[in-house]
């Protein structure tokens, strides 16, 4: 199995405060977040499973995405679920010189705020980074214009080809606590895994009584 950071320890917390990682509250309230949609089939049989246990999540979209499959998108907004930026061509923030970063950031923000034109919604500020790689340049520049860096508690790796889907399951109920930060994927390439261990971590949390919030 691949190493990853399954749960953010708190020395990451601290070196890189001015990110969120997690949201603390004492209402058991869990922030489930959907990674690289719309998607077909994916990310309609996510909102299928969401729904099943009236919950509402954040998906972080690659604009790209969305302009190829702007139905999929509108259903995401009209089910009231939170929209967040992820660029537009899911860029590594790590390989790409900061003015590419950020223009492309502004591109899939465009493409957001255009889908999203006759639609009374309120569109949140916030941007994750794919694989979770930014320079500080990057993510200086954005907090400037307002918007907040949002990472995770909990990675579920459900994307990785190697690992079962047991153990992907195990890496969200184990680590999950009030405030954490949950990342999915509802991509092809995660469908394998998502399948498994999304309805039993939808199961798991209403058996345990946590809330689900989106990312204001």
């Amino acid at each position: 199995m691949r190493f990853y950071w399954i749960k953010t320890n708190s020395i990451i917390k601290k070196l890189f405060s001015h990110y969120v990682w997690d949201l603390p509250n004492t209402q058991k309230t869990i922030y489930l977040t959907f990674d690289d949609g719309p998607t077909p089939e994916v990310t309609e049989w996510v909102l299928e499973q969401l729904k099943k246990h009236n919950a509402k999540a954040t998906f972080f979209c690659i604009g790209k995405n969305i302009q190829q499959h702007p139905e999929i998108f509108d259903k995401l907004i009209q089910d009231g679920h939170a929209i967040g930026n992820h660029t537009f061509n899911h860029l590594n923030g790590w390989k790409t010189a900061t003015t590419e970063y950020i223009e492309n950031f502004e591109l899939c923000e465009v493409t957001i705020s255009n889908q999203m034109s006759n639609i009374k919604y309120q569109i949140s500020k916030i941007f994750r980074p794919p694989y979770g790689k930014i320079k500080r340049a990057q993510a200086k520049r954005l907090r400037k214009l307002g918007y907040k860096i949002i990472m995770w508690d909990v990675l579920s790796a459900d994307f990785d080809q190697t690992i079962t889907k047991e153990n992907c399951l195990e890496n969200v109920i184990y680590n999950t606590k009030e405030g954490s930060i949950i990342v999915f994927h509802d991509s092809h390439k995660a469908f394998k895994n998502l399948e498994y261990t999304l309805p039993k971590v939808l199961e798991y949390l209403d058996k345990n009584n946590y809330r689900y919030g989106i990312i204001p």
